[in-house]
């Protein structure tokens, strides 16, 4: 059996109205097409659904039976439709986002407050974890996007370059910055540096553009994160490499933050998604702010 609900409610209108005439008049339909329908109804379930009079068209008990059925299937089609309805509302109204630290908590707060402003209907959750979290998190679906440097290529992803930051050398300073300046890479040479973990993507890339180079810390003192890193400086421990996107972090510690140079070293910062996933209009409308603000955050 292979009844479309094209057919059922074909059925159904004509068991309702009690009148092909009618019901014909209610689903604007010819009561021919409506005829057609309502035989092939009964062509497969093999069984007679109406006893036609010329004053009248009754249901027989197998149309009784089978009436009570479909209404039953319909309505839970129709609520099932209805619910499924609501949730793809409620998704496009949201935008969920996962990002590393230093991201959240610096960069991230001034482009939702631009975004919420552009689109106040959409509801924004954000989520912060290390980079392999938010991976996982944009994986797993539970996140809409994530933003970061070096994601891995996954098959599972779908990886877009949205910026690009130089580094800069971050030292102890006797107030905040007021602006940046240069400096060059042979500056490092002898200093003692705090790093972030050998294993992190970013620091493997500044330690392979300092051995390239030729220049060696005096030693290094690793942290697990950026923001722990501007606060070691600040507290006179070291210098550090970073990304020019945690200018705004830095501007409220006692440190001076000098763009390097000669040559100068630029690292991607991506934005995925899940591959398959609909691009809503809330992650097309971000997606506009993320290009727009994020160059101005590295000044």
């Amino acid at each position: 059996m292979n009844l479309t609900m094209r057919q059922i409610r074909a059925f159904l209108s004509v068991a309702q109205a009690g009148s092909f005439t009618r019901a014909a008049e209610r689903v604007h339909m010819t009561q021919a097409g409506l005829s057609i329908l309502v035989r092939e109804v009964e062509k497969q379930l093999g069984a007679r659904l109406f006893d036609r009079t010329t004053r009248a068209v009754q249901l027989t008990e197998a149309g009784r039976r089978f009436a009570a059925v479909a209404e039953n299937v319909l309505q839970q089609l129709d609520d099932a439709g209805t619910e499924v309805g609501a949730l793809g509302q409620r998704t496009r109204q949201q935008l969920r986002i996962a990002a590393t630290p230093l991201v959240s908590s610096h960069l991230l707060p001034q482009m939702l407050a631009r975004f919420s402003q552009a689109q106040p209907e959409v509801r924004i959750q954000l989520m912060d974890s290390d980079l392999q979290g938010v991976q996982s998190l944009v994986e797993s679906g539970a996140a809409d996007i994530g933003l970061g440097f070096f994601f891995k290529v996954s098959a599972g992803l779908v990886r877009r370059q949205i910026a690009e930051f130089a580094l800069m050398k971050v030292s102890p300073a006797d107030e905040a910055p007021a602006a940046l300046g240069r400096s060059t890479w042979t500056s490092l040479r002898g200093t003692r540096l705090i790093t972030l973990p050998t294993e992190n993507p970013i620091q493997r890339s500044i330690d392979t553009h300092l051995h390239r180079l030729g220049i060696v810390p005096e030693e290094t003192q690793p942290v697990s994160f950026i923001a722990t890193m501007i606060s070691m400086v600040e507290a006179g421990f070291g210098s550090a490499v970073i990304p020019t996107f945690a200018v705004a972090a830095c501007r409220r510690h006692r440190v001076a933050m000098e763009v390097l140079g000669s040559p100068q070293l630029k690292l991607g910062f991506y934005r995925v998604s899940r591959r398959g996933a609909a691009q809503t209009a809330a992650m097309q409308a971000f997606d506009e702010v993320l290009v727009e603000l994020l160059p101005t955050m590295s000044r």
